[in-house]
């Protein structure tokens, strides 16, 4: 018995036959996130609006597994520009407003396709009571 869910949000899929997350007990690790339209399933063309997107995302995972921003113990981000922050930094302060209580962060350079500027992958910890 591993007590592993899949764990899938309204409006996001993969090509492949992958859920948004998956869930053991409290710990949660998410596949790919993108900033991709969930009505259109369009990437947008900016980098600043696949970015307020994929925050959407986020949150919509996080309310999926019962939780919230809160128990994001990390979140690494892929871009095509490594140095390119300042899209990731301004959602970054609205989703985590406090200095003294964020989670680790990691850009990194990667090769994205379709349009694709930015994609993120979390893990989380959740209260053990934390149900969907």
């Amino acid at each position: 018995m591993s007590g592993r869910q899949a764990i899938q949000i309204a409006g996001f899929t993969h090509r492949n036959p992958v859920p948004a997350a998956s869930r053991i007990g409290p710990y949660v690790y998410s596949g790919v996130l993108a900033g991709r339209d969930p009505v259109t399933q369009q990437t947008p063309v900016t980098l600043d609006e696949q970015v307020v997107l994929l925050f959407g995302r986020i949150r919509e995972l996080m309310h999926a597994v019962g939780g919230s921003m809160d128990d994001i113990i990390k979140i690494t981000f892929w871009v095509l520009d490594y140095r390119d922050r300042a899209a990731i930094n301004r959602e970054w302060e609205r989703a985590f407003p406090d200095p003294e209580s964020r989670p680790a962060r990691q850009v990194m350079a990667a090769y994205l396709d379709e349009g694709t500027l930015v994609h993120a992958d979390l893990v989380a910890v959740l209260d053990e009571s934390s149900r969907p």
